[in-house]
């Protein structure tokens, strides 16, 4: 069996099922350990069944188990003199690793955030996410009309909130600049002057300023979705026909799902600040430097 840590917010945690679904195309025994990340206040919702997902939960046993984490203390005795009998992998570098599929026994920990893990399963991960219809509000569906209405609808996402902490400063500061996003914008506008951007952005006060410093371009605020909501979001950036993300799982799937063959994905190049991310960008994604130089 395969025990697979589910972590993070709802675009991480469909990675993470893409790679359920996978392991459980090859034939494996999947159950998912959805409360050892959940248990902080702060914790972010598992919101999988937003698309009707239900899955197979560990008991705390078998993970402790696996884990090899029982507090009895023969238990700790045992540990202390003959080491952790620890089943885990961990992912390293959030890089695309082939050998995961080999794995047996083991508890999984990490994102898995590339499409190289179910790239021969794109139609059943596309039917997968479909949100379900009881879910979009009256808002969100005058929204849909309206981007339906324009034949070249761009979403842009900008992501802050957690991205301008100390630690978050760290890891994604000066990636997602007014270069990258002037260049996108610009790239689109070029061939379709038509453009009209809908901005999503889980600070509403930054929101005003990018409108302000692009006073030429027809630059729309989605309001009203919270991130307990944000689900919704991401479902009106999937109906855009080109995307501008940020570099955030969240907007990495609202710029995936969306199905139209012609329309651009620009992202952020690199990823994060560090070497990790290698297989994030797809083949379709148009990468931009923070300088606004295509890579």
């Amino acid at each position: 069996m395969i025990i697979l840590q589910m972590s993070g917010g709802l675009g991480n945690q469909m990675f993470q099922y893409a790679l359920y679904m996978k392991l459980k195309k090859l034939g494996r025994e999947v159950k998912f350990d959805d409360e050892t990340s959940y248990e902080l206040d702060n914790a972010r919702p598992v919101q999988l069944a937003v698309f009707g997902i239900t899955y197979p939960r560990a008991s705390r046993q078998e993970v402790t188990d696996m884990r090899d984490s029982s507090p009895l203390w023969r238990d700790r005795i045992r540990r202390k003199l003959h080491g952790r009998n620890l089943k885990q992998y961990v992912e390293e570098a959030y890089s695309y690793d082939e050998h995961v599929f080999e794995l047996d026994d083991t508890y999984l920990k990490g994102y898995f955030q590339t499409e190289k893990y179910f790239a021969d399963m794109k139609d059943e991960i596309y039917e997968t996410y479909t949100l379900r219809r009881d879910l979009i509000t009256p808002e969100t569906a005058g929204y849909e009309a309206e981007i339906a209405s324009h034949p070249n609808s761009v979403s842009i996402h900008i992501r802050r909130g957690d991205y301008m902490t100390i630690e978050g400063g760290e890891i994604y500061a000066d990636i997602c600049t007014d270069g990258y996003y002037d260049s996108a914008m610009n790239d689109v506008l070029k061939d379709h002057p038509d453009a009209v951007f809908y901005l999503f952005t889980n600070d509403p006060s930054w929101a005003d300023y990018f409108c302000n410093i692009h006073p030429d371009k027809d630059i729309r605020v989605i309001k009203g979705n919270t991130e307990y909501f944000g689900y919704l979001d991401m479902y009106l950036m999937s109906r855009c026909r080109h995307h501008i993300i940020a570099n955030s799982s969240f907007s990495w799937w609202g710029a995936w799902l969306g199905h139209d063959p012609e329309g651009r994905v620009y992202a952020p190049d690199p990823w994060f600040n560090s070497p990790n991310c290698a297989d994030i960008h797809t083949d379709r994604m148009i990468r931009i430097a923070p300088d606004g130089h295509f890579i």
